[in-house]
Order: structure tokens, then C-alpha cells, then sequence
């Protein structure tokens, strides 16, 4: 059973920030995708469990954003 989570991420502006903040999320233990949309800031992630929101907020801190 996977669990799905849908969060804002403020600050992107191209592709290279959807990059970042794919290639950081995809690193948090039981992420299975992660799917990020430019024009809105949506950030969808699926796991295998559910994920803490902690570790996806300090994956978007990490690429350099923030979540809303």
C-alpha cells in the first residue's frame, strides 16, 4: 500500500529548481516517486510508508526552497 502526500514548495522558478527538488525528496528512505509541478508548486510524493514531514521539509531546505 503506498501512501501519498501533496505539499507547496515556494520559490522555484525553472526547471533546474523542479530538478533539485525531485533529486533531494527522491533521497528520503520509501520514496517511491516524487512528481513536482512548476506552475503550481505542487510536490506529490508516494512512498511505501508513510514519510515524516520533517525529512521531505529538510530535503526542500536542502535543494534550497521552502515548503508553504
Amino acid at each position: 500500500m503506498s501512501d501519498v502526500r501533496r505539499y507547496t514548495v515556494t520559490g522555484m522558478t525553472c526547471g533546474h529548481c523542479v530538478s533539485s527538488v525531485t533529486e533531494e525528496v527522491q533521497e528520503i528512505p520509501g520514496v517511491v516517486t516524487v512528481d513536482v509541478a512548476l506552475d503550481s508548486g505542487t510536490l506529490t510524493v508516494t512512498s511505501s510508508q508513510p514519510i515524516d514531514y520533517g525529512a521531505v521539509e529538510a530535503a526542500v531546505e536542502e535543494a534550497g526552497y521552502q515548503l508553504a
